[in-house]
């Protein structure tokens, strides 16, 4: 038997301490060499942590939530003659006699209005055999009331003395002939809800809520909004995705977006540029590393489109929808979340009107993007129907002046309402 000692490792980027965001073994578990055995969050993504040695883990340090320093032990496990169990006992069966959870309805159902308020008990039957006290209808349609989530008593029998057949059930699915809940019966459904749930702070949200409350803080914002045409841009964008192959992804507006942007920023050098606070100088960037803020089952990240200033825009698009998923998924590297010079965010169909982004620190700008809508706007006199655009910006009023944020804006605008003057060199 040896007793194998596992310290927290240098994951790079200079960090000293990760905070622990997840253990996926626990103290007396066989586990299998490169078996994953924890997840961490440095300062600047989560990582996964997988198992050195293969053995029986014997002792872990912290909980989800603790900090711990590089070179501290975190895992001990005990190698060698429990070795030779991992292959047999990692696989066994989860254990016996799980009971299953009731069926809540379908989300069909929902959309169908077909699942109804619960029962409420004591409340007089109504619907089928009113006046019974009881409403009819066989086990087998009581069970799949039950699993439906549907209350037989709004349903509308029409068996012997108002019984409830398989069709009047069927039908009350379908959204065919459900019969509106009584109001006495709606009110006493109606529940005060109470408790209180606590949630503790931790990995990529406490990460997230850091480095927004640090870039508010130090960072003096100020945001500037622009309306833009963009029919123009609808209608090349409607062109090039019906010449895609089937099965293609289809372009969405930010490859034109970031194509724009690459072009107008070597005319705005001061926009994309980085600022060492330590020592007191700003970093002004040749090329284009380009942030996609990305909403992500862990909160929000922003992987990193490299050199967009070289990239065509199929190339965009794809590498856009590459690191977009890799954030996702939880596969980015903290490679592909650093290095970004300048962030675009965009929440699609839910951008809304207007929006005052935060910028992603120690970058100067961040571009939002809003929803385009048809409006009806004035043209040579006349009203017409055009396609608009917002855009949202926000930028570092310590180095970039309201006049240069403005006219950067515009340059954008007028490359998005003239698209064809995004591909012509010079």
């Amino acid at each position: 038997m040896t007793r194998y000692q596992f310290k927290m490792p240098d994951l790079g980027e200079g960090m000293v301490e990760a905070e622990i965001v997840a253990w996926h073994v626990k103290v007396g578990d066989l586990v299998t060499e490169d078996q994953i055995m924890a997840e961490v969050m440095t300062d600047k993504a989560a990582v996964e942590v997988p198992a050195p040695v293969t053995g029986r883990v014997m002792s872990m340090t912290g909980q989800p939530g603790d900090m711990v320093r590089v070179g501290s032990e975190l895992i001990v496990f005990e190698t060698d003659s429990a070795a030779s169990d991992v292959a047999e006992e990692a696989g066994q069966p989860p254990p016996q006699g799980a009971q299953a959870s009731p069926r809540p309805a379908s989300s069909a159902q929902i959309a169908e209005g077909t699942a109804t308020l619960p029962s409420a008990a004591g409340e007089p039957s109504r619907g089928a055999g009113e006046g019974s006290g009881r409403v009819k209808a066989s086990p087998a349609t009581r069970r799949r009331a039950r699993e439906a989530g549907v209350d037989l008593r709004a349903v509308q029998g029409s068996g012997p003395s108002g019984r409830i057949t398989r069709e009047d059930f069927d039908a009350a699915l379908s959204g065919k002939a459900a019969r509106a809940v009584e109001p006495e019966v709606a009110r006493a459904a109606l529940i005060a809800r109470t408790g209180t749930e606590e949630i503790k702070v931790i990995g990529v949200r406490r990460l997230i809520a850091q480095r927004m409350t640090e870039a508010k803080r130090n960072i003096p914002h100020f945001s500037y909004v622009e309306e833009v045409d963009v029919t123009e841009l609808e209608s090349l964008r409607g062109h090039l995705n019906a010449r895609q192959p089937p099965g293609a992804p289809p372009l969405t507006y930010l490859p034109f977006m970031a194509a724009a942007l690459t072009r107008v920023l070597e005319r705005f050098p001061q926009c994309n540029a980085l600022h060492d606070a330590e020592r007191g100088v700003l970093i002004r960037h040749r090329g284009v590393h380009l942030g996609i803020a990305t909403q992500t089952p862990d909160g929000l990240k922003v992987p990193v489109v490299r050199h967009a200033e070289a990239r065509t825009l199929w190339d965009l698009a794809e590498e856009i929808r590459r690191v977009s998923e890799l954030a996702r998924s939880g596969r980015a590297t903290i490679k592909d979340l650093t290095g970004s010079t300048i962030t675009i965010t965009s929440l699609g169909k839910l951008g809304g009107i207007a929006s005052t982004p935060i910028i992603n620190a120690p970058e100067m700008a961040i571009i939002g993007v809003n929803k385009a809508v048809d409006r009806p706007v004035v043209r040579d006199g006349a009203v017409a129907v055009r396609r608009i655009m917002n855009l949202s910006a926000s930028f570092d009023h310590r180095f970039v002046d309201g006049y240069d944020a403005a006219a950067m804006i515009q340059a954008l605008k007028d490359a998005l309402e003239h698209p064809a003057t995004i591909f012509i060199p010079g």
